[in-house]
């Protein structure tokens, strides 16, 4: 995925740019900035840590999705409630369903190749990064205050890849905070985007 990325700014001329990740996301952007710091202007990671992620509800939320049969589906939102059984969290639901798209045809289909990621999960769940992998660029954690997904514990961690790390946490978020603090989310960015920090 970090090669996907690259190869990705190389077409489009882009020498360096700003990277924002959530989660996977986060997990390729944190790689890419530490395995290529010239190509990283700033570094936004969005609710994941550095760390192995081992966890049943990645795997009810794939198998969420395998289950779902796209032939008979008619909307986004039929998607997500045909979700509720697998997955508790509507946020969680509604960014699963993000990633469906309408063929020319009327019908649904996946945007992301889903069978190869389900088969990678326990690879996408390790951490990428190895003990000598840093970045001293600037970098912002955006959190979500209800979420799980970064511990106080990932602190040590995050400043040894990324010393020059500012963790936000926005307390009324989860997972998802681009989704279920969006006002939020949008202004901190903004203002992390606009610092100075080295």
């Amino acid at each position: 995925m970090m090669d996907d990325v690259l190869g990705w700014l190389d077409r489009e001329g882009i020498a360096r740019t700003t990277l924002l990740g959530h989660s996977l996301g986060g997990k390729v952007a944190m790689l890419l900035a530490c395995r290529h710091p010239d190509r990283v202007e700033r570094l936004f990671v969005v609710d994941i840590a550095p760390r192995n992620y081992l966890s049943q509800a990645h795997r009810a939320e794939f198998a969420a999705m395998n289950e779902l049969d796209l032939a008979t589906l008619q909307s986004r939102g039929e998607a997500e409630l045909r979700f509720e059984g697998r997955v508790p969290d509507w946020s969680m639901r509604k960014f699963l369903a993000t990633n469906l798209d309408r063929t020319e045809a009327g019908g649904w289909r996946w945007m992301v190749n889903l069978p190869a990621l389900t088969d990678a999960l326990p690879l996408i769940e390790r951490d990428s990064l190895t003990e000598g992998d840093r970045f001293g660029g600037p970098t912002h954690f955006i959190l979500g205050g209800k979420s799980r997904y970064v511990l106080p514990t990932d602190e040590e961690k995050i400043r040894r890849h990324f010393p020059h790390a500012t963790l936000t946490s926005l307390p009324d978020a989860g997972h998802n905070p681009h989704m279920e603090s969006r006002e939020q989310f949008v202004k901190t960015f903004l203002e992390l985007a606009g610092s100075k920090t080295p």
